[in-house]
């Protein structure tokens, strides 16, 4: 077996393991480096990409799965050589062989894991959702071009601290007013006072 292994004709497929385990052990003493493949995102829907399972995993177990079948594949396939053929296939042919062959079972496992592993639930909206909802005035006095801060409850009740100013020119709100929010232009909230009319007119301008 160790002979096996040690042939340069399997180094390729034996360094893909190796590497296999060496990330699976520093995902298991967490060091962090499994944050790398969680911070990756690619736009998938209907490409290649998104059929080698780019998005239904992190990158970096992506890397690990595709590593683990490039090995084995590569290693069986050898194995298979040195059975019939009585010798194993130069590296040049076997590695590449095992590389595309790699690809459509990277794939499926990938699906299959995508079902199984728990998925991060998040509560984070886009902030120009939050246009419609009641908010109360809580720091400063706002003026159209001196904005105050508000705080505004999103759909999950989370608190969020925005820069508000009145829609009309000629309104203020202080400390303690309830306005609603109605636009947003960058990073400041149009508002109107929360008693006054629908603001469907307000959100067409």
């Amino acid at each position: 077996m160790l002979e096996f292994l040690g042939a340069g004709e399997n180094l390729a497929f034996v360094v893909a393991l190796v590497i296999m385990l060496l990330i699976g052990a520093v995902e298991a003493i967490g060091l962090g480096v499994g944050s790398l493949g969680h911070d990756f995102h690619v736009d998938t829907d209907g490409d290649w990409l998104g059929w080698l399972g780019f998005g239904k995993l992190p990158l970096l177990m992506l890397l690990v799965v595709f590593l683990a079948c490039f090995g084995i594949i590569g290693l069986i396939g050898q194995q298979l050589a040195l059975d019939h053929l009585g010798r194993l296939l130069p590296a040049l042919i076997a590695a590449p062989a095992a590389g595309v062959a790699a690809l459509p079972v990277t794939g499926l496992a990938a699906r299959l894991l995508a079902r199984v592993m728990p998925r991060d639930e998040t509560t984070a909206i886009d902030i120009g959702q939050l246009v419609g909802l009641h908010a109360q005035i809580t720091v400063g006095r706002a003026t159209q071009g001196s904005p105050a801060k508000a705080r505004v409850r999103d759909f999950h009740g989370q608190s969020h601290y925005v820069m508000v100013e009145p829609d009309d020119p000629a309104a203020a709100f202080a400390e303690g007013d309830e306005i609603l929010l109605v636009r947003r232009e960058g990073h400041v909230f149009r508002a109107i006072s929360s008693d006054r009319p629908p603001f469907s007119n307000w959100i067409a301008r």
